[in-house]
């Protein structure tokens, strides 16, 4: 009997000692994980969108914007035409995070849900899409959008 329970103390010994080697190793050549960056610390994604043109076209360039859920983008706003014009997309801007908007020397914060920029004018609209769907654009400067300044807006995700 005696012999049995030297053996079954071996054993226990000899497996111990096996799972405490394996766990020293496995901890010391697993890849070391970089901290998450927080969304709103990410670089964004650049997208531009001319607002007319200087020939005095009434279009949005591009009239058909793409965006993923849960990514960080800076929508570049820029009006090179003679006239005013109105990036109104309300629906979009209450699914979206708006983090900032920077107008010439002003950072806006908090809901956003048209700018107007004037002539000779750009904007940066820095945000973040949180509910996926399809929402109309468009300039409410009279007789704008039914000259054709819309567009659609596209959240996938």
């Amino acid at each position: 009997m005696r012999l049995n329970l030297s053996r079954w103390m071996l054993y226990i010994l000899v497996i111990g000692w096996s799972v405490i080697a394996l766990g020293i190793f496995s901890v010391k050549s697993a890849p070391a994980m970089a901290a998450p960056v927080p969304l709103s610390k990410q670089t964004p994604i650049q997208v531009r969108v001319e607002l007319g043109n200087e020939q005095g076209d009434l279009k949005f360039f591009p009239d058909h914007l793409s965006f993923e859920a849960g990514k960080r983008y800076q929508l570049v706003l820029e009006n090179h035409s003679p006239t005013k014009h109105y990036f109104t997309a309300k629906d979009f801007a209450d699914g979206i995070w708006s983090q900032k908007v920077d107008a010439g020397n002003v950072e806006v914060k908090g809901a956003i849900h048209e700018l107007e920029l004037r002539s000779q004018t750009h904007a940066d609209w820095v945000f973040i899409p949180a509910r996926a769907g399809e929402y109309a654009l468009r300039c409410t400067v009279p007789g704008h959008a039914e000259a054709g300044m819309v567009g659609t807006i596209n959240i996938s995700g």
